[in-house]
């Protein structure tokens, strides 16, 4: 199982990379259309993405509900700084991603919402 993480901003993807190399296959994407491009080069049977929900050129909604259109082996995670977003209710409640983060990250949350996948997948 692969967690590719995306974000546009480099220092978030650096600390999520440290926390979370050492328990998990990463792939790390600073945007949406990175990303896509990157799910094409995984082989797993499953994958987890955390997306930032405001990126340049693609919000994160949008990212996952086109790599959901793609492919079925996927659990998608949103984070965000923002308050309730409606656009992000919406996803939550059409079952587009299953969980919202907030920043700053909490590494114990995101481990946790891992592992509960891994446990329904493996």
């Amino acid at each position: 199982m692969t967690v590719l993480y995306v974000d546009d901003e480099s220092i978030p993807r650096i600390i999520f990379e440290k926390i979370f190399e050492p328990k998990y296959s990463i792939m790390m994407a600073d945007s949406g259309q990175e990303a896509l491009k990157k799910l094409t080069q995984i082989k797993d049977d499953f994958i987890i993405i955390i997306s930032d929900m405001r990126m340049p050129g693609m919000d994160g909604v949008d990212f996952i509900q086109e790599a959901k259109n793609k492919y079925n082996n996927l659990e998608c995670f949103i984070l965000t700084s923002m308050g309730e977003e409606p656009k992000i209710q919406q996803a939550v409640e059409d079952s587009l991603i299953t969980k919202v983060f907030h920043k700053p990250l909490n590494a114990a949350e995101v481990e946790s919402a891992i592992e509960d996948v891994a446990k329904r997948v493996v």
